[in-house]
């Protein structure tokens, strides 16, 4: 992904990075051949609910985006920590399973995070946040809080910040949220604009989102202003650090927002194709957003709303709906874009030297000119993965 692919080419690694890149034939020394494959970079999930691994088909598609909610918060107050632990388990095999060395990871169950190991794959876990309502503290809530703080030696152990939406999250919990960014160098994602029903929340103050939460005691004086996105820019509780998740439902203010930024200067995005077709939401305007220069990744959300963590499946699904989108830019949105997303340009999603040597190997025919379109429409588990290095089973 940092230029045209490379035949008969060859990768030198020293502990956990890439030093050289080239063509075999220049290389000297002990080689491991892989046959005929492609040798890309490691695919990064940008957002996914790896908590709800264990409910896939466990919805059917709802009458609206409220149905959802309702019915999933039943569904999590009917499981206990075991069943969570075992769900983001199950979930990160399925990840490794399709070639994901890394993701981000939203994660609602801060008391869990004493009691998970060290991760597989290498994951950004977002403490989700919420205000809605008070909530209970306990003991062992608040050691999984504060796990999220600590000094961690395990360099697949990541974390940052994600206030969950703002139909549940304050403006002043995204001020914390940006604070502690600051002070502790954290990335930061939330929801924004995944609904109809969330906009008609905001803009018009109705709609089935804005009765439920009215229902909750949610104070509701912001809405009747904005759209979700302008609600939250206009008020400097978002910023172009921030990862963006869904973006579905924009508005000409919006895009008048978005147009006004430095091209290349806004937030990062994340598009979630299996989950927007589950749903039924507005189609993406992945060619407007790509247009004004933002930067778009994808993500596979969780298996409460789509029905694979392949991003293989994301970008076939992307590319279904938005055929003008080549295999080389459908790449791009699970490697370069999310590395650039996460401040890691030229460290992850690229092979070049001084990257972190996250590596999978796709059969392939050998047709170089090919070799994109090969690799999206790969349809089989990846039998071959390195991460930080090390080849992994």
């Amino acid at each position: 992904m940092d230029g045209a692919p490379i035949e008969s080419g060859a990768v030198a690694i020293e502990g956990n990075q890439i030093v050289a890149v080239g063509r075999a034939a220049d290389f000297t020394g002990p080689c491991t051949d892989l046959g005929d494959v492609a040798l890309l970079p490691g695919l990064i999930n940008a957002h996914c609910h790896l908590d709800y691994t264990m409910m896939r088909g466990a919805i059917l598609r709802p009458s609206s985006f409220t149905a959802w909610v309702q019915r999933i918060n039943a569904l999590k107050r009917s499981l206990d920590d075991d069943d969570y632990l075992a769900s983001i388990a199950q979930g990160f095999a399925e990840l490794r399973q399709w070639g994901t060395t890394g993701v981000c990871n939203i994660e609602a169950f801060p008391e869990l995070m004493a009691r998970l190991g060290p991760p597989p794959i290498r994951t950004w876990s977002f403490y989700e946040m919420i205000d809605i309502r008070h909530r209970s503290t306990t003991d062992e809530m608040v050691a999984g809080a504060l796990a999220f703080f600590t000094e961690r030696e395990d360099p697949l152990a990541l974390f940052g910040l994600s206030p969950h939406a703002p139909f549940t999250a304050s403006a002043s919990l995204y001020q914390l949220a940006n604070a502690c960014a600051d002070a502790l160098q954290m990335p930061l994602t939330t929801h924004v604009a995944e609904s109809r029903e969330e906009l008609l929340m905001f803009r018009d103050a109705s709609g089935p989102l804005y009765d439920f939460l009215a229902s909750l005691q949610r104070p509701m004086s912001d809405c009747g202003y904005h759209p979700p996105f302008a609600h939250l820019w206009l008020q400097g509780a978002i910023n172009a650090r921030w990862l963006l998740a869904h973006m579905n439902e924009l508005t000409e203010e919006d895009f008048g927002i978005l147009a006004g930024l430095p091209r290349g200067g806004g937030p990062s995005l994340v598009h979630c194709p299996g989950s927007h077709r589950y749903f039924g939401h507005t189609p993406f305007p992945f060619h407007r957003l790509h247009a004004l220069g933002l930067n778009i990744c994808l993500g596979t959300d969780s298996l409460a709303s789509t029905r694979s963590l392949s991003l293989f499946e994301e970008m076939r699904t992307l590319r279904a709906t938005e055929p003008w989108i080549t295999p080389e830019h459908a790449l791009q949105t699970v490697t370069v874009n999310p590395a650039r997303a996460l401040r890691r340009t030229r460290q992850l999603g690229a092979i070049v030297p001084g990257a972190l040597a996250d590596l999978i190997a796709v059969p392939v025919t050998g047709s170089v000119p090919h070799v994109h379109e090969e690799i999206v429409e790969h349809r089989h588990p990846i039998a071959w993965v390195m991460i930080n290095g090390q080849i992994r089973p």
